[in-house]
């Protein structure tokens, strides 16, 4: 990867994702805010399989954290890796698209390091659900394919 232009990776990045955080699965095209390429894990490096794109309320808030408290079991477990797992079997929408609903611990977790249903943007959601641009109609993790 050392010879690929970090423009290039960004852009090869943002086109696997079509342009909406891999995380909470915002599109740039609503927030009008440019996305971040996210390190997955932290010290993992600039390979294509440890980076996804993600919007800056999730970017930041995840930091370099890999783990969070289940706030069902307790339990510390590994938040959701955009590479290696399938958004729709940890994350669903609810409330007609305002909130994102954790099916497994990991999605709990993730939500909650996340903080992917705070008020701001539940509002927002609520203008882009009027606008009949929110939920996305097919999430962009869940193709795994390489480039």
């Amino acid at each position: 990867m050392s010879n690929i232009s970090w423009n290039t990776i960004k852009r090869l990045v943002y086109e696997r994702a079509k342009g909406c955080c891999e995380y909470c699965q915002t599109c740039e095209y609503n927030t009008g805010q440019p996305m971040h390429v996210e390190h997955i894990f932290p010290n993992g490096g600039n390979e294509l399989d440890n980076l996804c794109l993600s919007c800056s309320s999730c970017n930041l808030s995840k930091s370099i954290a890999i783990s969070e408290i289940d706030p069902e079991t307790g339990a510390s477990v590994t938040l959701f890796h955009p590479r290696q797992q399938t958004w729709q079997e940890h994350f669903e929408w609810v409330d007609s698209g305002l909130r994102l609903y954790g099916k497994t611990p990991t999605g709990r977790a993730t939500i909650i390091r996340l903080k992917m249903n705070q008020d701001r943007l539940v509002r927002a959601r609520r203008n882009w659900i009027a606008t009949d641009n929110h939920p996305p109609s097919t999430t962009s993790s869940g193709d795994h394919d390489s480039l």
